[in-house]
């Protein structure tokens, strides 16, 4: 091999994932957590999230150094608080006089709220996603991502838009369009990731997803009509409420439902990892995840029963658990030079305050 061809090749290191992660050893941080949410009535998350993303961060590692989680739970609180005092209250405000003192302005006002709505849910996807970036580092440097929340935004409203004009059938192509912007905009320092959505399609979405939309409409039907002749036969015809047989009957139908829709929807979830991981690339590195849908389901279901049957309280330990299992699946081939990266600025000040009003905040 010529001199020549050695300057062509891609300089760096290969990419091995590893992980250490125990997570039974969070049960007690996860009690410890629950019991000081219910005390301060759920302000402790905050610094309860932080710890428990310390630890996971610190179990996983690249090339046998671990990840270094950053942030603090007086940032998280911080943005919490400013979504809430500038964003959401005033919204509600809105909402609440116009019913109140205008209900035909009310009607007139529900479209444009629910855009709102949407604006913002995607404007908090995008913080959050920047947020963690930025609170997570490698070797000392620190992730970051670029774009405008802003432009997300209203992609977002986009693709909403169009899963509910579809009946929910955009939301394969929408899982790729919004993924795109943000492992697109993500980087290492000064290195780069690209999201490539041709390399992204070459995995299947249709074909899981038309199984789990297909199957949720026809167990949706079977739980509805269940329920009213149920409904019909438990009640006596004087009673004016529900008996306490029939509100356990309709628990224990949500429950069933449930745990056949999470075994359902695992084909799809993990055709959406490996297309999310085929279509991310960081220089040279391609990434992909080796995840089939049974071992999927099989980790929904127990995690899903962890988090029931407990009240939350374990929700640190499915969250380790969940981690675990997919950086064992995750895979890469080719190289980075991430020994030559430079350190990514210093990211927002406050953490996911929009994303965690409205339900979004990630881990």
């Amino acid at each position: 091999m010529s001199i020549s061809d050695d300057a062509a090749l891609p300089r760096g290191e290969s990419l091995v994932f590893g992980q250490s992660l125990k997570p039974s050893s969070l049960v007690g941080l996860s009690f410890k957590n629950g019991l000081l949410n219910i005390v301060t009535l759920t302000l402790y998350r905050f610094w309860a999230k932080t710890e428990v993303r310390r630890r996971i961060w610190k179990g996983v590692t690249l090339n046998g150094e671990a990840f270094e989680y950053t942030g603090r739970g007086k940032e998280l609180f911080l943005g919490f608080l400013l979504a809430l005092l500038l964003v959401v209250l005033p919204l509600l405000i809105v909402v609440f006089t116009a019913q109140f003192l205008a209900p035909k302005l009310a009607v007139l006002i529900i479209l444009p709220v629910y855009l709102l709505l949407f604006y913002l849910m995607g404007f908090g996807r995008f913080t959050a996603f920047r947020y963690l970036a930025s609170r997570t580092s490698w070797r000392g440097v620190r992730f970051a991502l670029k774009g405008s929340p802003w432009r997300y935004a209203w992609s977002y409203i986009g693709n909403m838009l169009l899963i509910v004009i579809s009946l929910g059938w955009f939301a394969p192509a929408a899982e790729r369009r919004l993924a795109a912007p943000l492992w697109d905009g993500l980087r290492f320092g000064d290195r780069e990731f690209h999201f490539d959505i041709d390399q992204a399609r070459k995995v299947g979405l249709y074909g899981p997803f038309t199984l789990f939309w297909v199957s949720g409409v026809v167990l949706y039907s079977v739980f509805i009509g269940v329920m009213v002749g149920r409904m019909a036969t438990m009640m006596p015809q004087t009673a004016t409420e529900p008996s306490l047989a029939f509100i356990g009957f309709v628990y224990a139908g949500l429950f069933v439902w449930v745990v056949i829709m999470t075994i359902l929807s695992a084909p799809y979830q993990a055709a959406v990892l490996r297309t999310l991981a085929a279509g991310t690339s960081l220089e040279a590195a391609r990434f992909s995840f080796k995840v089939g849908w049974v071992e999927l389901a099989g980790l929904m279901l127990t995690n899903l029963l962890l988090v029931i049957f407990t009240l939350g309280f374990l929700t640190p330990v499915m969250e380790a658990r969940t981690a675990r299992f997919l950086i064992r699946r995750l895979r890469s081939e080719g190289v980075a030079d991430l020994a030559a990266a430079r350190q990514a600025e210093q990211g927002p000040r406050t953490g996911e305050g929009l994303a965690d009003a409205f339900g979004m905040a990630t881990v």
